[in-house]
């Protein structure tokens, strides 16, 4: 079987995922494969906001330190664009996530699962 199938086959039997940590229990989808994937999969029914995001878990805590800086919890954060303009990303910048990683990180919260591919014109053949 693929790793497609076995998510596929894992989520059958449990009902649905209800947090991006539950891939970790899929069958040869191993902890390498779940650090490069996680960003890119979406869990709308998730307890924790950003599993919704394309917020990496790597990056949770940091988001967690924002909300606490800002008194506010997670969710309040998502969307907020006035509250996001107050954050300096200098502040949570680590030897693991730059400065440039935290504005995405910041522009993920305030747009979640904007596209930033632009539109394309519609192509007629002739």
């Amino acid at each position: 079987t693929t790793l497609a199938e076995n998510i596929i086959k894992y989520r059958n039997e449990i009902g649905g995922f209800n947090s991006r940590n539950q891939l970790l229990k899929v069958p040869r989808l191993g902890g390498k494969a779940y650090e490069q994937c996680a960003g890119f999969l979406r869990v709308k029914e998730s307890n924790n906001p950003l599993d919704a995001s394309a917020v990496h878990p790597e990056a949770y805590n940091i988001v967690a330190n924002i909300a606490k800086d800002l008194q506010v919890d997670i969710a309040s954060l998502i969307g907020n664009e006035q509250l996001l303009k107050t954050v300096n990303a200098k502040k949570y910048v680590t030897e693991e996530i730059g400065e440039l990683t935290i504005k995405d990180i910041l522009n993920e919260l305030n747009k979640p699962g904007l596209d930033p591919r632009s539109e394309l014109e519609q192509f007629e053949f002739a």
